[in-house]
């Protein structure tokens, strides 16, 4: 989902691009540690009361932390139960679902085949993905590694998303992905999961193995990282793994509820990652250290340094006072008042995980938050909780109550977008189902079929080994409502039916997929 970019989006200069690009071989400069291990070691006797707390103030049933300062795992611990309603603990080997913390694992995974020559950041993607395509030739010819790890390749936010809603694999919707609009090239950004898999998947052709293969032997085995996966069916093979939790109701009032599973092995370099806080400990460690595990070289330390350093500013500071945040290969970057580079990136799936690491380089000191429900903003209080009280003492800032609040109001906008409230007041009849029986064609999402059922209508969508069948419920005329589903579900949308001149239905346009025009299916016997 969009959110995991974590809370960032909007304009970048032009010329910014550019300069990233020719920072590319230059490691970001480094200020002296500022942070005394005193500093660490008494913020850290206070981590345990700031995850109780955030569990006692949302109820997340299960969390887990880890911190790493100067090479060491000083912290790791569970906290919870992996399920609702069931007594397994959450443990420091429990399996957790990372959402987007994927990306900036695979950017890694990506700048260890840079350090062998086998690709270079600046290759167009075509070079080594030649079906790759987007709407624009142009960019289709000179999109490269960077551009799409970045979000600059001028993919709207979402592109794609929703073929994976519907069961689409990740074939069908790179190959697809040439019908979206886009935004400008390199001087716009727009936090796109499908952009990013193009990037992943393009370097996976250049080593010559699928992508997941290609973690294991690059990342995962090196770290004894062997709790972790870029397969769903690892994560759901294991028996002690966390079970995401939404949001749902019970007699009391909202509670969480495990009642769906996440597979988004479509977008694998984008969303697909698992892992133990034990083994997400083992990661800090290697971002810490320049590429180096136990003192040996795994990731090339120059072609890691890029994925650390600015490469798009997604919006521009909203105060005179405020700083810049940007965005590097799979990391938020910022800079503190010294210079000091923080890295950190945020996982969130609304059907129930919510992730986020956070590391300052130059002090050697990182935190990683894992939990297993749906983005309110606990993971990111914990990690910036903790990073406060290192610097600080205390908390200069509610965390929980910012982060939550901010979740809440993205969440709103979107589920207004598509709001579909009690029909109208003299809301007409519709036409009788044979009206509107029939298949309608889409490029871009496949077919839907709309029969009878009963007295009244089914819509069947997605692809054809796995379709999705849904009511559509009479609302006012030709429009219908129908409940929309997946990870970017929003609740009732509209299915609204146009006639041709001669009273015929000719055409359906399902608003929830009308997403940068791409909604409209066509009555295939009237056209």
């Amino acid at each position: 989902m969009a959110l995991a970019g974590l809370l960032i989006g909007g304009f970048a200069g032009s010329s910014w691009a550019q300069t990233a690009t020719s920072l590319r071989s230059t490691p970001p400069s480094s200020t002296p540690p500022s942070l005394s291990r005193e500093q660490v070691q008494s913020a850290l006797g206070k981590l345990d009361a700031l995850v109780l707390d955030a569990m006692e103030r949302t109820g997340v049933p299960g969390i887990a932390v880890a911190v790493v300062y100067q090479d060491e795992v000083v912290y790791a611990k569970g906290f919870g139960v992996q399920e609702v309603g069931k007594p397994e603990p959450i443990d420091t080997d429990t399996v957790f679902q990372l959402a987007s913390v994927s990306k900036p694992i695979s950017s890694t995974i990506i700048a260890e085949l840079v350090g062998r020559g086998k690709i270079a950041w600046d290759d167009p993607i075509r070079k080594h993905l030649p079906f790759f395509a987007l709407s624009d030739p142009y960019v289709s010819a000179y999109a490269t590694f960077e551009d799409m790890l970045s979000h600059r390749s001028g993919l709207y936010t979402a592109s794609g998303d929703l073929l994976e809603d519907l069961g689409y694999d990740r074939a069908y919707i790179l190959a697809h992905l040439d019908q979206q609009p886009l935004d400008s090239f390199r001087s716009s950004y727009n936090y796109s999961n499908f952009g990013y898999t193009v990037g992943g998947e393009a370097a996976a052709v250049a080593a010559g193995a699928a992508w997941e293969d290609l973690a294991e032997d690059i990342l995962f085995k090196p770290l004894g990282m062997t709790r972790s996966s870029f397969r769903h069916a690892d994560y759901m093979a294991h028996e002690n793994r966390a079970r995401i939790h939404a949001i749902g109701k019970d007699a009391a009032g909202p509670a969480w509820v495990a009642k769906y599973e996440r597979d988004p092995d479509a977008e694998a370099p984008a969303g697909s990652a698992s892992a133990s806080i034990n083994d997400v400990a083992r990661y800090l460690r290697l971002q810490l250290d320049e590429g180096r595990f136990d003192g040996k070289a795994v990731i090339d330390a120059d072609a890691l340094a890029v994925t650390h350093m600015p490469h798009m500013i997604p919006s521009l500071p909203r105060t005179q006072t405020s700083r810049t945040g940007f965005y590097g290969l799979g990391w938020n970057v910022r800079y503190g008042e010294l210079g000091q580079v923080a890295i950190g990136h945020s996982g969130a799936f609304y059907l129930g995980a919510a992730t986020n690491i956070n590391l300052l380089l130059g002090e050697g000191l990182g935190i990683a938050a894992l939990t297993n429900a749906a983005p309110i903003g606990v993971a990111e209080a914990i990690t910036n909780d903790f990073l406060d009280i290192v610097r600080n003492g205390a908390p200069t800032v509610d965390w929980l109550g910012f982060y939550g609040m901010v979740f809440q109001s993205m969440r709103d906008a979107e589920a207004a977008e598509f709001d579909y409230g009690p029909a109208p007041s003299g809301a007409r009849h519709p036409g009788p189902p044979a009206d509107y029986v029939g298949t309608y064609e889409n490029g871009y999402y496949g077919p839907v079929v709309i029969a009878a059922e009963g007295d009244g209508l089914a819509m069947t969508l997605g692809p054809a080994d796995a379709p999705t069948t849904r009511a559509l419920m009479p609302y006012d005329g030709d429009t219908f409502t129908f409940e929309t589903f997946g990870e970017n579900a929003v609740g009732p949308t509209g299915a609204a039916f146009s006639r041709d001149p001669s009273g015929a239905v000719s055409e359906l346009i399902l608003e929830y997929y009308d997403r940068n025009g791409l909604g409209t299916f066509r009555h295939a016997a009237k056209n």
